[in-house]
């Protein structure tokens, strides 16, 4: 486990990395991506050619005998909230970074991009169980805060129990939220929770994978264990039937999750660990926002 003022060292590294990324590379996509609530009325300004006629306040306009048109102006807070995958799983990695590693970048990035755009962010830490719940609120700060509870967790859990994370989720939030979801996916039973999330919040899932986790290595005899029930086995990666099967099943597993997510109307993008998870990021805020 890190030492506290390793955490902190890690936690500085990543704040000035996410800092540097949310006010230059998402600077408006992140606005433009996720709208507001609705729209608030804010003032009145005199008429002016081209304004909404349905838009003039006629109490105005008869009291000064001049048009003057109603302005509205968008409520921007949102609340986002981070469900993070902190079981053993996450904790593998072959490739530059851990998948637990790169969760941590990639939920830093999403709220430090929340709180610059004035929007409130909490997290849910969960494996078997939820871990840790971190009230929304606005402040650099807390962000800082998550950022160290992730570094300071350790991802011991065997299992993955994304329903009671969602349960937590659901009814902490009453009012619409943007959720997103960061997981490698590998536990199961998220499909009715997933589904109840997505009819009243805008649920993102971020599948986030290594690359041994889709290709076997041809190095002969070895020996794997699953890191969720700690089942062990032997198998012989110079079969090319082996190999073969293990891809086969990784692209089977990766079908049923988009199905999950399409069928509950929840959106989905896929990582793979020691990418640029920067430019997936960028792509899917400014399709978002057209």
């Amino acid at each position: 486990m890190l030492t506290t003022e390793e955490i902190l060292k890690k936690v500085r590294a990543l704040e000035i990395k996410s800092k540097r990324l949310t006010n230059h590379m998402f600077t408006g996509e992140y606005h433009s991506a996720f709208k507001g609530q609705g729209m608030s009325y804010k003032e009145v300004r005199e008429y002016q050619p081209g304004d909404d006629v349905r838009f003039i306040d006629w109490n105005v306009s008869a009291r000064y005998a001049h048009p003057y048109s109603k302005v509205f102006e968008e409520e921007r807070e949102l609340s986002v909230f981070l469900l993070i995958d902190n079981s053993a799983s996450v904790s593998f990695g072959t490739h530059l970074q851990r998948k637990k590693d790169l969760i941590t970048e990639i939920t830093a990035v999403l709220a430090f991009s929340a709180v610059n755009n004035n929007d409130k962010v909490g997290a849910i830490l969960f494996g078997d169980k939820v871990q840790k719940f971190i009230a929304p609120k606005k402040a650099k700060q807390h962000t800082l805060y998550i950022v160290r509870e992730m570094f300071g967790n350790d991802a011991v859990s065997k299992k993955t129990n994304y329903a009671e994370a969602f349960r937590m989720f659901n009814n902490l939030n009453r009012r619409r939220s943007i959720c997103f979801l960061v997981s490698d996916f590998l536990g199961e039973g998220y499909e009715d929770a997933l589904r109840v999330a997505a009819r009243k919040h805008d649920v993102i899932g971020i599948k986030i994978y290594d690359q041994l986790d889709m290709k076997l290595p041809d190095i002969g005899l070895m020996q794997v264990a699953d890191a969720e029930t700690g089942e062990q086995r032997w198998i012989n990666t110079s079969d090319q039937s082996v190999r073969f099967e293990y891809e086969k099943d990784f692209h089977r597993h990766n079908d049923y999750v988009k199905d999950v997510f399409r069928k509950s109307g929840a959106d989905l993008l896929h990582m793979r660990a020691g990418d640029d998870y920067v430019k997936v990021l960028q792509k899917f805020f400014i399709n978002r926002s057209r």
